[in-house]
């Protein structure tokens, strides 16, 4: 199994900073893809930023500019650097991963308990 712990969230005034980190153990062959998808009340889950085994990032328009996903490798550690926040940045944050188990498995995806970041006007 594969277990995705994060941590970092928490509650902010608009225009500042918070980082959440996501730490990937278990079981683990490779990570194709790992990130952060976000879930407002009342609202869909919407992607907010990936990185791939390659290093190519995605973000959601939303964040362009403002939030930056990195990794740590050595740690199957993901970090999501999010500066000049705003009050509709409020949501569950959950870290995804797409992950292979072994050489010859298909891939899973899987989710983290989600961390709650709170951006006050």
């Amino acid at each position: 199994q594969v277990q995705l712990v994060e941590s970092g969230g928490g509650l902010v005034q608009a225009g500042g900073s918070l980082r959440l980190s996501c730490a990937a153990s278990g079981s683990i062959f490779s990570i194709n893809v790992m990130g952060w998808y976000r879930q407002a009340p009342g609202k869909q889950r919407e992607l907010v930023a990936l990185i791939t085994s390659d290093s190519s990032t995605a973000y959601a328009d939303s964040v362009k500019g403002r939030f930056t996903i990195s990794r740590d490798n050595g740690k199957n550690t993901r970090y999501l650097q999010m500066n000049a926040m705003k009050p509709e940045d409020t949501a569950v944050y959950y870290c995804y991963a797409n992950v292979r188990q072994t050489y010859s498995g298909s891939p899973s995806d899987y989710w983290g308990q989600g961390a709650q970041v709170t951006v006050s006007s």
